[in-house]
């Protein structure tokens, strides 16, 4: 029944963007977990969010639940993105035990424009593929939510170009591990990205699902894996 409910607080489908392609997965350890993973559609830009919250099971999913509540109440306000996280980040730092805490990436996505401004509170960094080959880490904000509540997060911006690929992951992904106990790490996960970079976000979706699975050779997940991937659509040739 938890995990049913819980389900429910995940997008149904992601929404319809002209130009751009969406896609969304998560996998918890456990029945329940305590990744969130979130596309919110506004009049003027396009939501998206990554979180993982300390901890695992019953404990971890009601707080993930409290994540879900605060940031789409938040996201409705319609405040700048600063004002948006450190309310979000007093609200945990106000409600949840002083040993937990969450990370989150949190980004809005001009889709007119691709322009993207996004606050890390010490999330994983997630990655853009630029079409050039290049790749970019999404590393700027600041603590994880819920510690200092008055932290004072940093804006960080950037470009999704024609053809880039943004890749936000829970450290579920980059810590699976292999029988011999080694993790699969961050340099192995933006190589599947760089090497399909050409395919659709499902296409990329699946193949770091086949790379996760080929190297785990059955072994059982550690954590929750999550992935958020948004591709901006190549410029018609």
């Amino acid at each position: 029944l938890a995990r049913e409910i819980q389900q429910r607080f995940q997008p149904t489908a992601p929404p319809t963007v002209p130009g751009f392609e969406l896609q969304g997965i998560s996998f918890p350890s456990y029945q329940i977990g305590g990744d969130y993973y979130d596309f919110i559609l506004c009049t003027d830009r396009l939501v998206v969010a990554l979180g993982d919250v300390s901890g695992k099971g019953t404990s971890a999913a009601l707080l993930m639940s409290s994540l879900h509540a605060a940031v789409h109440a938040q996201v409705a306000s319609n405040q700048s993105l600063t004002d948006t996280i450190a309310a979000v980040n007093r609200y945990l730092a106000d409600n949840t035990p002083a040993n937990r805490f969450v990370t989150l990436f949190y980004a809005e996505l001009d889709p007119l424009t691709g322009s993207l401004s996004f606050i890390n509170a010490g999330h994983n960094p997630p990655i853009i593929a630029h079409e050039g080959g290049t790749l970019e880490q999404l590393a700027a904000g600041g603590l994880p939510l819920g510690i200092v509540p008055d932290f004072d997060y940093r804006e960080g911006r950037t470009q999704l170009r024609p053809g880039d690929v943004l890749v936000a992951y829970s450290d579920g992904v980059t810590e699976s591990q292999n029988p011999a106990g080694e993790e699969f790490g961050t340099v192995r996960l933006q190589e599947v990205v760089a090497r399909n970079l050409g395919r659709s976000a499902a296409g990329i979706r699946d193949k770091i699902e086949a790379a996760l699975s080929s190297f785990a050779q059955g072994t059982p997940a550690g954590d929750d894996i999550t992935l958020l991937i948004v591709k901006r659509e190549p410029e018609a040739k």
